[in-house]
Order: structure tokens, then C-alpha cells, then sequence
């Protein structure tokens, strides 16, 4: 399939991978080639500059319709309903999170669809895990919903893979930091919620404690890794949908710390809640040597480049009056 002749459609595009997934793809393939789809109408000029269709990918109906007008070959699914969202409504994550994502996989097998490509999180792990660069292939012991759906999912992808020779593909992603989507109800949200605050009130409350590590990712190494998997050559995959990736691990203090050193007169507080718990139940470091030897994942951002990247783009918008943050 070719740049050319490819279409692509994006479901939960107006969350925070889609919203700059969609503009990155449209730059590779064209505007009209990248359907971008959600439950919710665009809010960013990006998504409005090529075509939009709302959808719920749990009414499969909507989806097939949608795949058979624009005659989709490829599929970067996304819709999902995150960590902390989903322990406050579990039977509305099980909902979108497997239905939705078997509703796709259904609707690529049934409708010669060639390639799908839907992320995995960190959310996998649990405290029967190893949390310390932790291993591509290890023991999976979710404590939240979300993190159920994700293994589930995993294995759902892995089977469409063996039992109907269809391309799935996915990343294991950690926490995602990015200055255009605000926090979307993930536990790693804090370190996106953090610039925000700080550029525009120099102080946050942090939901974690100070000495939490997470791995974490840029939202530009996050894109990158998404369209160099994609276009991995699919014979020297030996895993398929669960791929480890990440960048970088940091506590919250030290992010603070990297923060003082753009606004010294920054101030953070800790006020631990219940993502407290699922943050303990993740890994502090991931090994993600199978993705650097499979499709030679590579990343480019850590917490230095990304701490200043972060502040010179969310100060550029304050500037010109545009740094909206409902916190």
C-alpha cells in the first residue's frame, strides 16, 4: 500500500495521541487520506483541516459505515477510556476498551482492512511484577480496569494475528507528555498538568508522592514510535502488540526540580489520592530492547530536552494569550 492510494482512519482522535497523531499523519499522507473520528467534535484547528466523522466505537455499525465510505486500509485505534477515569466508571472502560477494540478488529478482518494499530500501556504490570526495568515478556498483574483491558487486549490483538493472519500492532506505552491535548483522566497526568501550572500559576499539588518514578515519554518520541512501527518490516516482528517503549523514568520531584530551573520561584505540594496506588502498582523502568532490535525503536527527548521544549511552546502561547488550561 502507498502513500498514494493509502486511507487511514483515527478513532479517538480528539484525545491526547490523536490530536497531534492526525496532523503528523495528514503531513505524511495528505489531509484528505486521514480520517480523523471521536465521540466529541473537534476542538483544535488541526482535526477541523481534513475530514471528521464523530463515532462511537462501540456501535459497530457506525464504524463499518465509516470504513466502507472512505474505503479505509489502515486503522490507528485510540479510543480508550484512560487509568483513573476508568476506576471511577469500570463497566464503561470494560465497554470501550474490549468491545470497542474487538468491534475494530472485527471490522478490519470482515472488511479487508490491512493493518490496525492499537496501543497497550504500562497499566499492564502490577505488583507481581518486576518494577525495575521491567521485561518485555513478564508476568502481567493489573490492579486497575484500565490496566484488565489492556492485557485482555493484548491477547485479543495477538489472536487476530495468528488466527486470521491480520496485521495488529501496538505499543506499551508510559506516561505521555505533550502541550497540545490537556490531562485526559491518566495517572501519569500529572506531568502534564505540572507546565501548566507552573507557567501559569508557578505552583501544582501533586497527586503523587514526591519520590514516585514512572517512566514517561514526549508526545513528538510518542508519534515516532508509532509511525516507525508501523512501517516495520512486518516478517522481523516477533511480538506484535505489546511492544515496551520509553524514553525516560522521573519522580515527581525530580520534574519539579527540572522545572525550578526555567521558573526558580516554582512551588509543588504533594497531596497524595487514590492514584497513588496504581502509580505503586507500575513499574519505575521499562526494557525495551525488543523494540530496538525488532524495528529499531530509538528515542530522542529526555527530561532535560522535554522539560525545555515544554516551557519555550506552553510560554509561546501565554504570549499570545492562547494557554488555555481549565485546572
Amino acid at each position: 500500500m502507498t502513500a498514494e492510494t493509502e486511507t487511514i482512519l483515527v478513532t479517538g482522535a480528539a484525545g491526547q495521541i490523536g490530536s497531534e497523531l492526525v496532523p503528523a499523519l495528514r503531513a505524511i499522507f495528505g489531509q484528505e487520506k486521514v480520517i480523523a473520528t471521536d465521540l466529541v467534535q473537534p476542538k483544535t484547528e488541526n482535526l477541523r483541516l481534513g475530514p471528521f466523522e464523530q463515532l462511537d466505537v462501540t456501535q459497530r455499525s457506525q464504524l463499518e459505515a465509516i470504513i466502507k465510505k472512505y474505503r479505509i486500509k489502515k486503522i490507528y485505534h485510540l479510543a480508550a477510556i484512560l487509568s483513573a477515569t476508568g476506576e471511577n466508571n469500570p463497566q464503561k472502560a470494560w465497554e470501550v476498551n474490549i468491545n470497542g477494540l474487538f468491534n475494530v478488529l472485527e471490522a478490519a478482518r470482515q472488511l479487508d482492512v490491512k493493518q490496525v494499530f492499537c496501543p497497550s500501556s504500562i497499566a499492564v504490570f502490577g505488583p507481581l511484577t518486576p518494577r525495575v526495568n521491567t521485561p518485555q515478556d513478564t508476568i502481567l498483574s493489573p490492579t486497575t480496569m484500565y490496566g484488565v483491558t489492556k492485557v485482555a487486549g493484548e491477547h485479543l490483538a495477538d489472536y487476530y494475528v495468528k488466527k486470521f493472519n491480520l496485521d495488529v500492532r501496538g505499543c506499551r506505552f508510559p506516561g505521555i507528555i505533550s502541550h497540545e491535548a490537556l490531562p485526559g483522566g491518566g495517572t501519569t497526568d500529572y506531568a502534564v498538568a505540572i507546565f501548566y501550572e507552573a507557567v501559569i500559576y508557578k505552583r501544582y499539588t501533586c497527586f503523587l508522592r514526591p519520590e514516585t518514578r514512572l517512566p514517561m515519554m514526549y508526545m513528538p518520541d510518542c508519534l515516532k514510535s508509532i509511525i516507525n512501527l508501523m512501517e516495520a518490516d512486518f516478517s522481523r516482528l516477533k511480538h506484535h502488540s505489546n511492544f515496551n517503549v520509553t524514553a525516560m523514568s522521573f519522580s515527581a520531584a525530580e520534574l519539579a526540580a527540572e522545572i525550578k530551573k526555567h521558573l526558580p520561584d516554582f512551588e509543588i505540594t504533594y497531596q497524595p489520592d487514590f492514584r497513588q496506588a496504581i502509580a505503586d502498582s507500575w513499574p519505575e523502568s521499562i526494557d525495551d530492547s525488543a523494540a530496538r532490535e525488532e524495528w529499531g525503536w530509538q528515542p530522542d527527548y529526555d527530561l532535560t530536552r522535554m522539560t525545555s521544549d515544554m516551557f519555550r511552546v506552553l510560554q509561546e502561547k501565554k504570549a499570545r494569550g492562547n494557554l488555555f488550561y481549565p485546572g
